[in-house]
């Protein structure tokens, strides 16, 4: 929020007024004072700041309070300050506002972009990372994000920044394939195969990008909450961004199976604006596309016809071994089980957690990665 702009002057203005009215000079206020005329005259010409003890005297000399006097001086150092030596913004104020559009330390520190003590040179540095002009410029592409308490509002600063680290990685990741609608049932068959063993992550960004999907992998910023992004660089480039929050198998193919129902339903090249996935672990009311997405994913990790029998026929008492026999039979790995029982409520979120593999350092070694220690050289 910006003050109003005020009109502030020195205080030795309003002291020369006063000295008028009274026709008092400059020697006539010394002697009042017992102070040298020079220190007087460096005060009514702004060379020398009002203290407090200087206040004091002019306050009984004048009457008055010697607050007045403090705030005159103290507005008008503050707008000194205010205004810099060009009489423009101040650094302080510059970096501020920074901060409010980007986790600048965060990106330093992650190698986003080059620190420097010059803001002019930070600022640059920064709108080239986002693909703005100016500050006030929206971003080239619409950063929607898919918020899981209202889907009306736009990204944050740090997902924002997240957005455009995942579209600088997109244009740098490889494929071997061109994607198209009719082999896309083909690739979702080939990843129902990998189901079963954790170790078979490794093979995911290979197979996506044979089918000509781009696939990266960035650590989320501390609070962010995103789970995972779609988009397209052009209309037959799709990119799905994956940010791993929760290192577990049954969250990774949820995840990655959610963005891929995007692209096979064209949601963000049709919106013309990324998918960004917020909380999705989180119940909540979504949009139809949202929606249809999460049951895209759901039903092709467990075929879900199959598993409302299993639930009707051992609720409440659903076994760890009985998980398990039911994961063996329908060919996928029992966490993947465990995570759909504990999104519908069926068991409790400590049941059964020990089925929860983690499969990061798997895929992160296989995919282009940003965080956890990874850093893609020339990116």
């Amino acid at each position: 929020m910006k003050d109003a702009p005020v009109e502030v002057f020195p205080p030795g203005d309003f002291l020369k007024e006063e000295l008028d009215e009274r026709a008092w000079s400059q020697t006539d206020f010394a002697d009042i004072l017992k102070r040298p005329v020079r220190v007087v005259n460096e005060i009514l010409n702004s060379k020398r700041a009002i203290t407090p003890e200087t206040a004091q005297g002019i306050a009984d000399a004048l009457g008055g309070h010697a607050q007045y006097w403090l705030n005159l001086e103290s507005a008008w150092q503050l707008h000194k300050v205010r205004q810099g030596p060009s009489g423009q913004d101040t650094a302080v104020s510059r970096r501020a506002r920074l901060y409010s559009v980007a986790p600048i330390r965060d990106m330093i520190r992650r190698h986003w972009i080059e620190d420097s003590p010059n803001i002019e040179v930070l600022e640059l540095r920064v709108l080239e990372f986002l693909g703005k002009e100016s500050f006030d410029e929206e971003l080239p592409w619409t950063l929607a994000a898919r918020k899981s308490t209202s889907y009306d509002e736009i990204a944050t600063p740090v997902q924002s920044a997240w957005l455009a680290r995942a579209r600088q990685l997109a244009l740098a990741a490889p494929v071997s394939g061109k994607y198209s609608p009719e082999s896309f049932d083909d690739l979702v068959g080939e990843l129902k195969t990998l189901l079963a063993e954790p170790e078979e992550v490794r093979r995911v960004p290979r197979m996506l990008a044979d089918a000509g999907i781009r696939l990266v992998l960035i650590e989320p910023f501390k609070g962010s909450k995103i789970d995972g992004a779609s988009f397209w660089l052009d209309s037959s480039s799709p990119v799905i961004a994956l940010s791993l929050r929760f290192n577990r198998i049954d969250n990774f193919w949820f995840i990655l199976m959610h963005e891929l129902g995007h692209t096979k339903n064209r949601d963000a090249l049709d919106n013309k604006q990324p998918a960004i996935d917020v909380d999705l672990e989180r119940k909540t009311k979504r949009p139809p596309a949202e929606e249809a997405a999460s049951q895209f994913a759901a039903e092709t990790l467990v075929d879900q016809m199959e598993l409302e029998q299993f639930i009707n026929r051992n609720y409440p008492l659903i076994y760890t071994t009985k998980i398990q026999g039911f994961a063996k039979i329908n060919g996928v790995h029992p966490g993947i089980v465990v995570g759909q029982l504990h999104y519908r409520d069926k068991i409790s979120y400590a049941h059964s957690r020990s089925l929860l593999v983690p499969i990061r350092q798997i895929v992160t070694l296989a995919a282009l990665t940003d965080g956890w220690g990874l850093f893609p050289a020339g990116v």
